[in-house]
Formats: C-alpha cells, structure tokens, sequence
C-alpha cells in the first residue's frame, strides 16, 4: 500500500534474476513491477519473470528507427567512413571495444573466472593441457563475442530456453573464427559448461558468475564506448540500440505492438530517461540528417575546410569534428558551457584518444580550442544557422510523431521530467539541469483554449508538444477500454503515392492514430 510502481535497475547483474522477481511478486502482487532490462534487437523479455516489462528502451528505439531513411544508409555509411576513415564494420568495432574493457576495466573480475575455469579443466582428465594463458584468451573472446547482454542458465533448476543455447552458439563459433590459434576444443568445453552438457559444483558456480558478468561488458565495452565511437548517425546511438541497424521498417514497428500487447500489455514506453546519450528532440532532429544525405556532406565537407585552420597538429581528427556538428545540429542553440563538458565526456568515453583513468590533455585540449574558436567565427555560425531551419521543422515533426506513437501504442507512457515541452538535452548531466515547471503550468492552462493555428504559430515555445501529450491524455482518460490490457491493436497499411509517408493503426474499435513519417521527401506538399 505504499508504493504503486517498483522499477528494478539491472536485474542482468543479479545470479538469478527470476528468482528474485518471484520472491517480489509474491511480496507485491498487485504492484506494477518493471525491469530495466535492455533487450538487443529480436531479443524477448524471458515470460517465466513475474513482471509487466521493461523500462521502455526497446520501444524507444522502435520508435525512433521509424524516423530513419534506410535509402540513404549507403550514401551516409560511405561518407562516413571516407571523411573520417574509421571502420563501419559495427560487430567488430563492438568485440574491439569489449576487449580493451575486459583488459582496462574489468581484469580482476576475467581473472576470477579464469581461475575458476581452469581449476574445472584440471578436473577433466582430456582438458588437462589446457593452459591458464589459453583460457584467458578464449574467455574473453567468447564474453566480446556475446550477441545479448546475458542467458538465464539455471543448473539448479535444470533451466535453459533455445534463446540461451543460440546465443552460446554464436558466441562460440564466432570465437573460433576470431581465434583460429586457439584449440576449437577449448571453445567447445566451454560451450558445453555453459550449456549444461558438463556438470559439477564448479561448473554451476563458473556459469552463474559468467552470466553475471556478461552484463557489465556488454554495458561497459558498448553502452558506455562504441555508442560515443561509432558515429555515422549518433541518433541510433541510444541504450537497447544498435547503430548497426540502419532504421526500422512499419512492418516492424506494428509486428512489436502487436506483441507487446500480447505479452506485456502494460510495459513501460520510454523516449528519454536519466540515462538516454540524447534527449528524443535531439535524435529526432539528428535524425533528419538520413533524409538529406547529400546536403548534409555538403555541408560537413564545407564547414570542415573553413574550420580546419583552428586544428592543433591535426586535432581534433575527423571523427570528433563530425560528432561535434552532429550535437550542435541536435542540441542547438547550445553554449559551450553546456558543449565542452559534452565532448570531454564522450571523447573519454569513446577511450579512442583520451580516457577517464588516463586524460590525454594535449587531445582535450585541442577540442577545447577548436570549439571555442569555431563558436567566434561568425562567418561559420552564420553559414551553420543557415543550414539549421533544413532539419528543425522535420525534427519538430519527428518529435510529434514520437510523442503521439507513446501515449498510443500498447504499454503505459513515461514521460522524463521536462519533455513535456521540447527538450535539447545531451547525456547526464546535462539531462539533470532544473526543469521550469512554472513555465509548464502556465503554458498546460493556456492550451485548451487555443485553436491549432494559435499552437502552431507558438511552435518555438513547444506547445505543440504540449498540445499533443495533453490531447492524448485526455483521450487515454476518456476511451480506457480501447488502451486497457484487453484493447487491441491493428495496423493499418496507408496506400497511395505517399503511403511510406505515414504509419496508422487502431486501438479499441473507436481511436484511429496517423502519424506522418520522413515528410522532407514530401516537399511541402501534403496532399
């Protein structure tokens, strides 16, 4: 009777995460219970934990693939690695990544499971040879390999799904192909502890602490590294992403409703959270960028050469100028007091050129430069201003579409604090500045007696946002049925010469929902 809602963070760093969500629900049967769970894509929610779903990452990245052009994604993906000359091969970058933490951050835990390990094949009389040198490296190629944050192998209760046993696979013969030098055998011995077909009180203790583990090099080497490295369109850089996924199909999007509703109808829907590497206005401006793909190398090729004179011995490389003009295109109008902090942070994050444990100063110091010259020159500002109304409209529109998709898919909307207007934050801790809620309820009493031209004509002060978080409250409230547990979900396919242009279904019998998608094709022209 105290609390309404529980929100459990990280459950992949439990032994035994079902476990606990039984002991929770059994505690707390009515409570709305939430797992901030990050599913990969095509990943389930595991249906055996007692819990209505997760935070809402997965949904957010749905969401936000709708915005993407996939027909521009060789032309952006060829750009990308011709200015910068960085690799787009996304899953070797992530193994890479996983590795340098596994070697610079998490050797003491990759250590206590290679002892443990190699105490199990001294055990085994034909895995005696194994060295412990050897198991080393297969251990951590096999954890940098790993295609899920973690499985759900449980040998006390004789648990495991197809879903574990697959991504035990892959991440075994990927291993054998990254390490050929390695004896196979050795990989297939693992396998076979992680998949129950070898047994013993070790083994259940080296494959419980392996799952555990799983999780923080997956979060660490990808999350918190790749996502501030890989940057061909940073607004699919988002937590339950995956930036080698190019957008996402309406097919795609209506298939995960429809499952959702099914499974966990009243799962949360996020857009942005304390701990999104952007704010949803920023990604839906940024991506915008995937609809105008020539224009925009236009402009990074031109901006580039006027700015190159304020580089320091060729820093900062290509890679860090193209994610500064991505952010200032996303979050702007920013200062640098908010920009500098930004790129400090996702510099070391990135662990290319600087890091947390060891700040490279004459790197950081050279961004430093470059951006508070470039923020002087008024001749790049102004050019850079002049380009910015090509994808604030567009973005504005994404932003809408975002919004109305979340208060109406199935599930139950979580709005961050001071989204209700248009937000511009970057990762935390710019996401935790004060929010203006007095700003807020001045503007929520004004909007029921304003027409659509009225909000519209005010759009700079984000009341359409407002306008339209309010509406679909107030339908929500008004037509429970059709949200409820039990309201259905049908898509409905658009036809016509701008069919790709809009994405629609029903909830209920009597809530019709259209939003409209990648409108710069459209020109204008809305008919």
């Amino acid at each position: 009777g105290v609390l309404d809602g529980i929100r459990v963070d990280h459950p992949d760093g439990l032994r035994d995460p079902r476990e606990y969500f039984e002991r929770l629900r059994a505690e707390a049967p009515d409570v709305w219970i939430l797992g901030e769970k990050i599913l990969e894509p095509g990943e389930k929610l595991r249906s055996e934990w007692p819990i209505d779903g997760t935070t809402g990452y997965d949904y957010l990245n749905l969401a936000g693939g709708l915005m993407i052009d996939p027909g521009s994604q060789q032309a952006v993906t060829d750009f990308y690695a011709a200015y910068t000359g960085q690799s787009t091969d996304y899953g070797s970058i992530c193994r890479e990544k996983k590795h340098k933490v596994l070697r610079e951050l998490l050797g003491s835990d990759v250590n206590r499971l290679t002892s443990l390990f190699t105490e199990i094949c001294e055990s085994h009389r034909d895995r005696r040879d194994f060295t412990r040198q050897e198991v080393n490296r297969a251990l951590r190629e096999i954890v940098a390999s790993f295609p899920v944050y973690r499985t759900y192998v449980v040998p006390s209760r004789d648990e495991i799904t197809e879903d574990d046993i697959r991504y035990v696979n892959d991440a075994v013969e990927l291993s054998k192909k990254s390490r050929p030098e390695l004896d196979p055998e050795l990989f297939d011995f693992f396998r076979d502890v992680l998949l129950l077909r070898v047994r013993g009180e070790k083994e259940a203790e080296f494959l419980m602490r392996f799952q555990q583990f799983c999780g923080p090099a997956m979060a660490k080497g990808v999350e918190d590294t790749v996502f501030y490295d890989f940057n061909r369109l940073v607004s699919l850089n988002e937590v339950g992403g995956d930036p080698g996924v190019y957008g996402i199909s309406p097919e795609e999007f209506h298939a995960a409703n429809l499952e959702r509703q099914r499974t966990h109808p009243r799962a949360m829907l996020a857009s942005s959270t304390h701990d999104t590497k952007r704010s949803e206005d920023v990604r839906a401006r940024i991506s915008v960028l995937s609809e105008m793909p020539g224009e925009w190398k236009a402009a990074v090729q031109r901006w580039s050469k006027h700015n190159r004179h304020y580089k320091s011995g060729g820093l900062p490389d290509n890679d860090t100028e193209y994610l500064l003009y991505q952010t200032m295109l996303g979050a702007w109008p920013i200062g640098t007091d908010r920009l500098l902090p930004y790129m400090e942070k996702a510099c070391r994050e990135g662990k290319r050129h600087t890091t947390w444990l060891a700040p490279n100063e004459e790197f950081e110091t050279a961004v430093k430069s470059f951006v508070e010259a470039i923020y002087k020159d008024k001749e790049f500002i102004a050019d850079f201003e002049d380009f910015l109304p090509k994808v604030i409209g567009p973005g504005r529109i994404n932003s809408l579409a975002q919004t109305l998709l979340k208060f109406t898919v199935p599930g139950i909307p979580d709005t961050y604090q001071g989204t209700e207007l248009w937000d511009l934050s970057l990762v935390d801790p710019d996401n935790r500045r004060p929010v203006d809620y007095q700003l807020r309820r001045r503007l929520l009493e004004e909007v029921p007696r304003l027409g659509a031209q009225q909000i519209m004509a005010r759009s700079d002060e984000g009341l359409p946002k407002l306008w339209t978080v309010h509406q679909a409250l107030q339908t929500r409230w008004r037509y429970p049925a059709s949200f409820g547990d039990a309201g259905s979900y049908t898509p409905l396919l658009p036809a016509g010469p701008k069919k790709e242009n809009a994405l629609a279904f029903l909830r209920g019998e009597n809530i019709l929902v259209i939003v409209p998608l990648l409108t710069v094709r459209l020109g204008g022209d809305w008919g």
